[in-house]
């Protein structure tokens, strides 16, 4: 099973051009299940949908229930931001959980019903100030209750997402509960990064990318695909890497690279 995260960058810079960018993108990894941050949604349509529609999948999605930051920043007064997962198979028992915070930040749940049995699969997006560690910290105690909720025993839970926090921040630590008690007990998600990248840090947030450089950070990995040890051989990870981190015709996708992931389903 291939999932996939990717923070679409909502309807920021050249937007429309962007979505042919990310769709060539999402068709190119042909990954079964996605998790998408900063999607899209107007009255009249559903960046979620649209894009389901185009890759022969399913869908969910989660709107934020604050989105004036990013109306008030894009200038899009009737224009929604959320997570969003797209699935190659039928997904089940959607759910939605509130985050701490002021941005109005969700985690969704999908029951994916894979051939192998039912996945549980989640995505988030942690708030995302330079200083805001404390708030996700906060955000991460909540997902991980989250996800401890809506566990499947048959498949380890597949959490996706932009944390907006580097791989040993207080956050990650908290959220993996391997390196610090675990924010539910007994739930420790791997990053899967660490199977089998190997030396390449694996750069999500990327000062190549014009669209990341304008905020003046230096390269890190801020989107991750998180895997409880596996159950048997099902959820253990095979190969992960970094996608849509380069430009393509000329126009980079989002300002964030996704990151691939093959489990053993």
């Amino acid at each position: 099973m291939r999932v996939l995260t990717w923070n679409l960058w909502w309807r920021f810079g050249d937007w429309r051009q962007r979505q042919a960018a990310i769709l060539a993108v999402l068709r190119a990894e042909r990954a079964d299940v996605c998790g998408l941050q900063e999607v899209w949604a107007t009255p009249g349509a559903n960046q979620a949908a649209i894009l389901a529609a185009e890759l022969g999948m399913h869908w969910a999605y989660a709107p934020s229930p604050a989105p004036r930051r990013w109306r008030e920043r894009g200038g899009e007064p009737d224009a929604e931001v959320g997570n969003a997962v797209l699935s190659r198979w039928p997904i089940g028992e959607p759910a939605i959980g509130a985050l701490p915070g002021p941005d109005g930040r969700t985690v969704l749940f999908a029951r994916v019903d894979a051939p192998g049995g039912p996945v549980p699969f989640f995505t988030t997006h942690l708030d995302s100030a330079p200083a805001g560690s404390a708030v996700r910290v906060e955000q991460v105690a909540a997902v991980a209750r989250f996800v401890a909720q809506h566990t499947i025993q048959d498949h380890p839970a597949v959490l996706t997402g932009d944390c907006n926090a580097e791989p040993d921040s207080d956050e990650l630590r908290l959220l993996g509960g391997r390196l610090t008690a675990p924010a539910a007990e007994g739930l420790v998600l791997v990053d899967a990064w660490r199977y089998t990248g190997g030396a390449d840090p694996g750069h999500t947030w990327d000062a190549r990318n014009p669209h990341a450089r304008a905020f003046g950070l230096p390269s890190c990995r801020i989107d991750y695909v998180l895997v409880e040890p596996p159950h048997g051989s099902r959820g253990s990870v095979k190969r992960v890497w970094v996608a849509g981190n380069v430009p393509i015709d000329g126009l980079w996708p989002s300002d964030h690279a996704a990151v691939v992931a093959e489990l053993r389903d």
